[in-house]
């Protein structure tokens, strides 16, 4: 599965969410919402999810390997920083 192309939808100036991205695999298959976080000691990624009825949250879409999470986060902070460094 190849990332094809990584879109930064939406920045944010303040609080821990930092961007709202958009990523697309194989130019087949695209996954919104994915946020970057800005955590205590480096971003990361939150994969779309939605909430349940009981207050908890359910993924969405989400890597099943942590071969593909690492490849998914790097593109995407790599982009985020890319734009960022842009504005």
């Amino acid at each position: 599965m190849t990332i094809t192309n990584v879109k930064i939808r939406r920045l944010m100036e303040s609080g821990k969410l930092r961007a709202i991205v958009s990523v697309t695999f194989d130019d087949e298959l695209a996954v919104h919402d994915i946020k970057v976080i800005e955590g205590q000691e480096r971003l990361f990624l939150a994969m779309p999810a939605r909430t349940l009825p009981n207050g908890d949250f359910a993924d969405i879409a989400h890597p099943t390997s942590s071969e593909l999470r690492r490849k998914i986060e790097t593109a995407v902070i790599e982009e985020y920083l890319r734009v960022k460094s842009e504005t």
